[in-house]
């Protein structure tokens, strides 16, 4: 019976996608010609598309990342000559540098990160556990302010309205949100410190930390990726 918490050996662990999201930057810098850029975008497709987890989320990161690519673009092309070359490979150097990250963050989970930290890479506990916790509060932000939109909407105080009322009502959202957060992390300051974490020697971690043949085989991935614009330019 395989142990609970464990990971699955068909799926990579928290480093080996931090890793694929981190060492293709390494290329990023070669990318200086658009050929070059498109060959390593499909490369990183290629590399990484298998793991892709979560399509939505994939979507809205992959959104701001061509918000940016369009902006770079269109400031290299009117301050850079009016060169659409340019201004491609320009969009193109954005695209590479965020690709891996939109294809990838889906897969990491605060609490997998941290075990993986502390046990493989033998990271300083009391810094693990604490910047888990902050990434926890991270993603619970968005739980908590479609909870309070909708009190708030209960109570008669929406959205609905013109420009100042809209901005009103978001600063009171996001004054109820500072004031449940900042509860929030009390709450979890003194259950921190009733268990040991202040004065603890010796941790425990709430899974184990395994290295799969899958992850050797994102991490070979990933520095083929930094490697091949190299390569190739």
């Amino acid at each position: 019976m395989r142990r609970v918490g464990s990971a699955s050996p068909w799926a990579p662990g928290p480093l080996a996608v931090l890793a694929g999201c981190l060492i293709p930057i390494v290329g990023v810098f070669a990318v200086d010609d658009l050929g070059v850029g498109l060959v390593t975008i499909a490369a990183q497709v290629l590399a990484f598309g298998w793991l892709l987890r979560d399509w939505r989320g994939a979507w809205l990161r992959a959104v701001f990342g061509l918000i940016a690519a369009a902006g770079i673009a269109v400031s290299t092309y009117l301050y850079a000559g009016r060169n659409l070359t340019e201004a491609a490979t320009a969009a193109a150097r954005i695209v590479t540098l965020v690709l891996p990250s939109v294809l990838l963050l889906g897969r990491l989970r605060p609490s997998e990160l941290g075990d993986h930290l502390a046990q493989r890479l033998r990271l300083p506990a009391r810094g693990v556990v604490a910047s888990m916790a902050a990434l926890q509060r991270l993603d619970a932000f968005g739980a908590e302010w479609q909870t309070i939109q909708r009190a708030r909407r209960a109570r008669g105080h929406g959205v609905e309205g013109g420009p100042v009322r809209r901005v009103r009502e978001a600063g009171a959202s996001a004054f109820a949100l500072l004031v449940v957060s900042m509860r929030r992390t009390g709450v979890m300051a003194v259950a921190m410190d009733a268990r040991g974490f202040a004065s603890a020697t010796e941790r425990t971690w709430a899974a184990p930390a395994p290295w799969h043949a899958v992850d050797s085989l994102v991490l070979m991935l990933a520095i083929a990726v930094a490697l091949l614009p190299w390569l190739i330019r």
